[in-house]
């Protein structure tokens, strides 16, 4: 009977561990990888893999808030970038320049309706 249990509690916490770990919710199930439309889009991406993937992964929330649900315009995005605000860093135009900031922005753009 105690074997029963056991086995009944294991199977139970398999299936529920299994059953409770989703994928990440912007990204679809399309097994089709994303490509850039543009050479901005696709600087944008590099300059964001660089810089901000450590803290939004994927545009998603980690270390840092989810920027795909962010309803926010691009406007304030872009000057949230530049000056920082709370524990976000503020990134100088020495680190990310003007072209790249708007780049990024495209790069969102795109990947939220990828």
């Amino acid at each position: 009977m105690k074997k029963l249990v056991i086995s009944i509690v294991v199977t139970g916490m398999y299936v529920w561990i299994m059953t409770s770990c989703v994928s990440r919710k912007s990204e679809p199930l399309k097994q089709k990888a994303f490509v850039p439309a543009s050479e901005r889009i696709a600087n944008g991406e590099r300059v964001y893999m660089a810089n901000c993937q450590k803290c939004h992964p994927g545009g998603e929330g980690g270390l840092g808030p989810s920027l795909n649900a962010n309803p926010a315009p691009q406007l304030i995005k872009r000057f949230q970038m530049r000056h920082g605000l709370g524990v976000m860093p503020a990134f100088s135009t020495t680190e990310i320049s003007r072209n790249d900031l708007h780049d990024i922005s495209k790069y969102l753009r795109a990947w939220k309706g990828y």
